[in-house]
């Protein structure tokens, strides 16, 4: 055994402190960086708008409708791209490549473009298809220090972006979909806008050994949705599936990979934070399960789920060429945690405080 003087574990101590405190600086600057770029943007477009526009896309911080989130083709609060000239389009297309990271505003296009293709598809169909049918609304007032939200929105896309001053960004429910999951005919054929999220996921299924796959695969119906629909507030799913500590090396990895996928849609200041919470919680918390055949282009369902966050992933409509994906967090959804901490901290430092 190792022993160590008073003297060499306080250096080890101090060692340890200058190894950290760089990074969690770093952090703490990007995200205020990144707060001061999204405030900036959004107030940008704001001034873009007319006094109609305005009246329709802006609501108070506290307004209901806040929570009134789809991912269904139905009709929608806010400023859509129908509406916008092209200076609007313009500080739109710039607001949403400062909340998305360089993939996320990519996928991000790539859904919204699929509404042209179900318009080909779905001649005469009972839903307009249109992808100038997506909508930016926000919630409150734009500012460092003050409480307010952003939606983007619109069908098999639905992005919240919640800030509590001084508290953080919070920036879920956060929901993907794409019809066709890979498209089959026309111009586009091939395009399968999820792929990486469907291929990682079958991977990691498909190297699990007997012993895994019995832990992992729940021999059940697999659903016809995620489980967890567009509810406001979710809690934590059965737990069932895989842990990552009965994983080998290689599928612990395979298992993070489709943890940093959907982190990556979202700006890098916001998908570390993303991903230093999860470490923190503990790897070892995390499951995998997966619902349905293991083949491609049969009916199947995963989820990933860990002690503060959901992923599901549902691929069985449409003859199983239509996925469903979202990330929940269960205390963190519209910024509900971020809400209390700052309450809390207001009861702390007494009444008339400002943080």
């Amino acid at each position: 055994m190792i022993k160590l003087t008073f003297r060499r574990l306080s250096q080890l101590l101090l060692m340890l402190l200058f190894i950290s405190l760089p990074t969690t600086v770093n952090g703490q600057q990007a995200r205020l960086d990144l707060t001061q770029g999204m405030v900036n943007a959004t107030n940008t477009f704001l001034s873009s708008l007319t006094a109609q526009q305005r009246n329709n896309g802006t609501y108070d911080f506290d307004d209901e409708e806040r929570f009134n989130w789809h991912f269904i083709p139905r009709d929608r609060n806010g400023v859509p791209f129908k509406s916008m000239n092209a200076t609007q389009r313009q500080a739109a297309e710039s607001l949403l490549k400062v909340f998305f990271s360089a993939k996320g505003y990519e996928k991000a296009e790539a859904v919204r473009n699929l509404e042209s293709v179900l318009a080909e598809i779905e001649v005469n169909g009972r839903f307009d298809r249109d992808p100038e049918l997506y909508y930016i609304t926000v919630f409150g007032t734009p500012g460092r220090d003050s409480n307010w939200a952003l939606r983007y929105e619109g069908h098999h896309m639905a992005y919240n972006w919640t800030f509590v001053r001084g508290m953080g960004i919070a920036s879920s429910p956060q929901f993907f979909g794409t019809n066709p999951a890979e498209v089959r005919t026309g111009e586009k054929i091939g395009t399968r806008v999820l792929a990486t999220e469907e291929d990682l996921a079958r991977a990691l299924v498909t190297s699990l050994d007997s012993n895994q796959r019995a832990q992992a695969i729940l021999e059940i119906e697999v659903p016809r949705d995620i489980y967890t629909a567009a509810e406001h507030e979710v809690s934590p799913l059965d737990d069932s599936g895989i842990a990552y500590d009965d994983l080998n090396s290689q599928q612990k990895l395979a298992l993070m990979s489709i943890i940093e996928e959907l982190t990556s849609i979202q700006s890098d200041a916001i998908a570390n934070q993303r991903l230093r919470a999860i470490r923190d919680e503990g790897l070892d918390n995390i499951k995998f399960a997966w619902i349905g055949s293991t083949e491609k282009d049969d009916a199947h369902y995963y989820r990933v789920q860990g002690p503060s966050f959901l992923i599901e992933y549902d691929n069985t409509q449409n003859n199983a060429n239509h996925v469903h994906l979202v990330w929940r967090d269960f205390a963190g959804d519209f910024g509900r945690d971020l809400i209390r901490m700052h309450y809390q901290a207001a009861a702390d430092f007494g009444p008339g405080h400002n943080h």
